[in-house]
């Protein structure tokens, strides 16, 4: 009985494999399973428009949190719908290479790099494509997960969707005020009118406040907010936009 335990024992031994493979099989599930939703995601979004994203949340319970009320003011424009004069300025005056880089513009990471180390305020280095990349799909906070992340969506939206859909979900979530979403809630919460139809100036002026878009009006813009407006004016029509 003793021998036949023992033989047993090393028949269980040979069948069970080592944890190191166990390991080994439940990484590569994981990490297998991250690459396939992530890729399922960025595929989906190709046809499906963004429900919401965290940073809409997570502004609409600051407010609450604030004694104000909850809001995520939002509607969705197609592309055809947007007014080329936004989609000329979105380009001026945030990301002048976006129709030509593959999602990183090297040359504005380097100069944001400098300013860094200068002890400047870090502005510049993210693309139209980033942006897109960080408000869709991940959390606003800056970490190095976050940051990484940020990279591997950026690539992802790079390879499956084209600058035109990148072009009119950017204008479509960004945060364009105090609760207000895109180009149509920010058109008709300060111009009273459609984001169809802006003319050049009022497109200048929305996307002139989106590096500080809390504290920054487009119907009252500061001397600094209307000076970038006025050169994103300037040079709108030296870009092309996605057609």
């Amino acid at each position: 009985m003793a021998i036949k335990r023992t033989n047993q024992r090393k028949r269980n031994k040979i069948k069970s494999p080592p944890i190191k493979k166990k390991i080994l099989k439940w990484t590569l599930r994981i990490v297998g399973g991250f690459f396939a939703g992530t890729i399922f995601w960025v595929l989906l979004l190709i046809v499906m428009n963004p429900p919401i994203t965290y940073l809409q949340l997570q502004r609409a319970f600051e407010r609450k949190a604030a004694g104000k009320d909850w809001k995520i003011d939002k509607e969705w424009l197609d592309y055809k719908e947007i007014s080329d004069n936004l989609k000329r300025a979105a380009i001026a005056g945030e990301d002048a290479h976006f129709m030509t880089h593959s999602g990183f513009d090297t040359k504005a990471i380097k100069e944001a790099i400098e300013k860094n180390k200068e002890g400047k305020k870090l502005r510049g280095g993210s693309t139209i494509s980033q942006q897109v990349a960080k408000n869709v799909f991940l959390w606003p906070e800056r970490s190095w997960l976050r940051k990484g992340l940020e990279t591997y969506f950026t690539v992802l939206i790079e390879i499956f969707w084209s600058k035109k859909r990148i072009l009119e979900v950017y204008l479509n979530v960004i945060e364009m005020g105090q609760g207000v979403y895109g180009a149509e809630a920010a058109s008709r919460y300060y111009f009273y009118k459609s984001g169809k139809s802006l003319s050049k100036k009022e497109a200048a002026l929305i996307i002139a406040i989106l590096p500080s878009p809390q504290k920054w009006d487009a119907r009252n813009p500061s001397n600094y907010v209307n000076r970038r407006a006025n050169n994103i004016v300037r040079y709108l029509n030296y870009y092309s936009i996605p057609e």
